[in-house]
């Protein structure tokens, strides 16, 4: 999916990016602000490219003019204020890189996660205690019955 950020939105985003799951060399990862890992960030925008927009904004304005440009006390500084005011910019945000960081193979392989889809051979789940639900199951519905 295409997003319509600017250049310096673009930048912005691959700046705070980094600064929020930076590489490491003693896990053998690569940062988020990494090429393959940052495209999957802009390309999977999706619904939360306004969020995202308003929080690249915010660190902007925290930083007093392009946050990307900005020395890294300037950006540490506007982060900690997006973190401080949290909302619906932020989360969406830290969802957009977060679930992009942890589609990458090279994480999943560091984190001892088989790199495979979901399906078809599907996932062990542990059975859990089935009686926990039975308080739900003897409550009276309490909804309309669709005809």
């Amino acid at each position: 999916m295409e997003t319509d950020l600017t250049e310096d939105q673009t930048r912005c985003l691959r700046c705070v990016a980094g600064m929020m799951i930076p590489a490491s060399a003693a896990f053998g990862v690569p940062g988020a602000d990494e090429d393959r890992i940052f495209a999957d960030i802009v390309g999977s925008l999706g619904r939360d490219a306004p969020q995202v927009k308003q929080a690249l904004l915010r660190l902007d304005a925290a930083a007093g003019g392009s946050f990307a440009d900005a020395d890294l006390a300037r950006r540490e500084q506007a982060a900690s204020a997006l973190r401080a005011q949290g909302g619906a910019p932020l989360l969406a945000l830290s969802r957009a890189v977060a679930q992009a960081y942890y589609r990458d193979d090279r994480v999943m392989r560091s984190l001892g996660i088989e790199v495979r889809p979901p399906f078809p051979r599907g996932y062990t789940v542990e059975q859990g205690d089935w009686s926990l639900l039975d308080p739900v199951r003897e409550r009276p519905a309490f909804y309309r019955r669709a005809p």
